[in-house]
């Protein structure tokens, strides 16, 4: 079966996406979708975005398969691209600039804003270790510059949870970091039973953040949105950085704001369509 898809980027981190508003189960499957995000012998991608129809009262639904077949439960700059791609799917019919998208990790809602970025309400912060979930505290307690070894070190670890699991850590040097060698060891842990994403960061001011990102399930990356909202969160509750911060990834720049009105994470960049073909 022929399937036509659209690439799409946020900040270097590519997706393939689907329109799989006909069915509300994903028409491609978890190794189909490895062999399609393969950077030599497939269409190159983090991962592939199924476009799937509304759930309970929402506008559409999000799924989302990562480069080594594991399904997240959310994916920020995925997200914004989904809206891009909706919009384009929609053309002239579209109706309103807010989409309420239902994902594994609740209803996230992106809003379509002048300029080519996509402003995205990704909801409150999770920030008890059992949401997150990990053992490094009980399960109703904050972990908060815990000590973690990791690669032969002692690392100061924050967790956070949006709606997937982040383990942060600040850094001097984030290009110093061996990222490919400690990566995977944060991933897959035991302390965190579902893995964990993990992101460096360097604070260059407070209001203003580098990051680098081991994402769980498609390693390195250039930009992790959920990642960088949780480093906000985390530099927030270590005292580290102001509530509204601009985070620098490898591949450009997100703003990130936790707002102390409602207590939801808001972030904004952009999303860029790349190509379209049929596989």
């Amino acid at each position: 079966m022929a399937i036509k898809f659209t690439k799409y980027h946020g900040l270097g981190n590519d997706f393939i996406l689907i329109d799989n508003r006909s069915t509300k189960t994903p028409i491609v499957t978890p190794q189909q979708a490895v062999e399609l995000c393969d950077r030599h012998f497939g269409i190159g991608a983090d991962g592939v975005i199924f476009a799937l129809p509304a759930e309970n009262d929402t506008d559409y639904a999000m799924r989302i398969f990562n480069s080594d077949g594991s399904e997240p439960e959310m994916c920020g700059n995925g997200i914004r691209c989904l809206a891009a791609f909706l919009a384009d799917l929609e053309g002239g019919n579209r109706t309103s600039d807010k989409y309420r998208i239902h994902t594994l990790a609740g209803v996230i809602t992106p809003q379509l804003m002048p300029e080519g970025l996509i402003r995205v309400d990704m909801g409150e912060p999770h920030l008890l270790a059992g949401e997150i979930p990990t053992t490094l505290a009980t399960a109703e307690e904050k972990v908060v510059e815990q000590t973690l070894e990791v690669a032969g070190k002692t690392w100061q670890v924050t967790c956070v949870s949006m709606g997937n699991p982040h383990c942060i850590t600040f850094v001097d040097d984030v290009d110093a970091l061996a990222l490919a060698e400690i990566g995977p060891q944060f991933e897959t842990h035991p302390v965190f039973p579902k893995k964990t994403n993990t992101e460096f960061i360097q604070v260059v001011e407070r209001d203003y953040l580098k990051m680098r990102v081991w994402e769980r399930g498609a390693g390195i990356t250039l930009a992790c949105g959920t990642g960088a909202c949780a480093s906000l969160v985390a530099g927030v509750l270590t005292g580290k950085c102001d509530r509204i911060a601009t985070v620098e990834l490898p591949g450009g720049c997100l703003e990130i704001e936790w707002s102390e009105i409602d207590g939801r994470v808001y972030m904004s960049g952009p999303a860029e369509r790349v190509f379209t073909g049929t596989v």
